[in-house]
């Protein structure tokens, strides 16, 4: 940070902002059983609100079905209820301490909407990224306005972080392409 901007920290923070991405479009349900379709689920045990994977195993025995093994056997009633509360449109069957949710084919209307899902996080990823761009922009200008660089190296580590920025989110766009052909994959 002594010579205008920390580059190491901007492009740890634009990491995060694509890793996060990654989880948003892991979630998205394509054709297939992903254990992640139920991450954003979340369980009322024990007297507070969990993620369901605190509370049961979820596994992909077949292509089309997920298998949720409840660890605690009281707690069947409350697991079942968050999937199906979770507008995931999931209807699973329970099987003891197991449930098995079969995974309906995605008519179109549904693969559109989450296509457009996918096309929001992407854009809330662009728009991070751009906030870390605008900090280590600022940084240059308040370090240019000290003294501390010249307008020539002020100008050269604008350039870098615009190209780090440009680099990034061509790698958002690049996942969110794959992810829709995914998604529109019949």
């Amino acid at each position: 940070m002594a010579d205008g901007v920390d580059f190491k920290d901007l492009a740890r923070r634009m990491e995060g902002a694509v890793a996060a991405f990654k989880q948003d479009l892991a979630a998205l349900r394509t054709g297939r059983a992903s254990a992640n379709l139920l991450d954003p689920v979340t369980v009322q045990a024990y007297g507070s609100t969990m993620p369901i994977n605190q509370v049961a195993t979820i596994t992909v025995p077949e292509p089309r079905m997920l298998s949720v093994s409840v660890w605690d056997q009281s707690l069947v009633g409350a697991v079942d209820r968050a999937i199906r509360e979770s507008n995931l449109g999931f209807n699973p069957i329970m099987e003891g301490s197991t449930l098995r949710i079969p995974l309906p084919e995605l008519n179109e209307e549904r693969r559109k909407e989450l296509a457009k899902l996918a096309n929001q996080y992407a854009e809330s990823a662009r728009v991070a990224v751009r906030h870390v761009r605008r900090d280590g922009m600022d940084a240059i200008k308040k370090a240019e306005k000290e003294g501390i660089i010249t307008q020539d190296e002020a100008r050269t580590q604008s350039d870098r972080v615009q190209k780090m920025t440009d680099d990034t989110i061509s790698t958002i766009d690049k996942l969110l392409s794959e992810k829709e052909a995914e998604i529109m994959q019949v």
